[in-house]
């Protein structure tokens, strides 16, 4: 299958917002999510999984989860991979999804045309990745196919990259820089 049946699977979008952010001087989270939740939302992802951690209280707080899977991770300080896994099993226990879009809270930049275009390349065996001039980036699409591998194996604060980097031959570049900007904020 070359590209997603809508009738038959879903792209669940998974936004990695864990963290501490510590050069940013607090949780990225309540200030960033909702722009990563709506870049989703709208790009076509359902459903929408949401990993906290770090300030979670004051992440519900402050934005509208409404319609959002969020889940809590207690072990956000062990780094990205361990949201990573949390967020990957849950989507695995969600029907009809054969691809997890992760996207990363503090890439405010991402837009819902960038997340579409990755979504039309969607099916169970994908690993999908936008890239930025060239230059590799997020969102990525992970096909279910490799959820398990990835789960068993990411580690810190790396999240998939390294397991990409093994499939680098299977991965597919979407150029979206022409519709998004690939930058983090990792400051104030």
């Amino acid at each position: 299958m070359s590209s997603l049946d809508a009738a038959a699977d879903r792209v669940a979008g998974l936004v990695l917002a864990a963290g501490a952010g510590r050069r940013y001087g607090g949780p990225k989270a309540p200030v960033f999510l909702g722009q990563a939740l709506r870049a989703l939302r709208d790009g076509g992802c359902d459903p929408i999984i949401a990993v906290l951690g770090a300030g979670a209280r004051q992440t519900r707080a402050a934005v509208d989860l409404e319609g959002v899977q969020v889940v809590e991770n207690p072990g956000w300080a062990e780094g990205m991979a361990s949201s990573l896994r949390l967020g990957m099993t849950t989507a695995a226990r969600i029907q009809r999804v054969s691809a997890v879009c992760v996207h990363l809270v503090d890439m405010p930049g991402v837009s819902a045309t960038a997340v579409a275009r990755l979504l039309a390349q969607a099916h169970a065996g994908c690993l999908t990745r936008a890239c930025y001039d060239g230059e590799p980036g997020h969102p990525v699409v992970l096909g279910r196919d490799h959820w398990a591998e990835i789960v068993a194996t990411v580690r810190g604060d790396q999240g998939a990259r390294a397991y990409l980097r093994r499939h680098a031959a299977h991965v597919t570049a979407i150029e979206c820089g022409d519709v998004a900007a690939g930058y983090d904020v990792d400051e104030r």
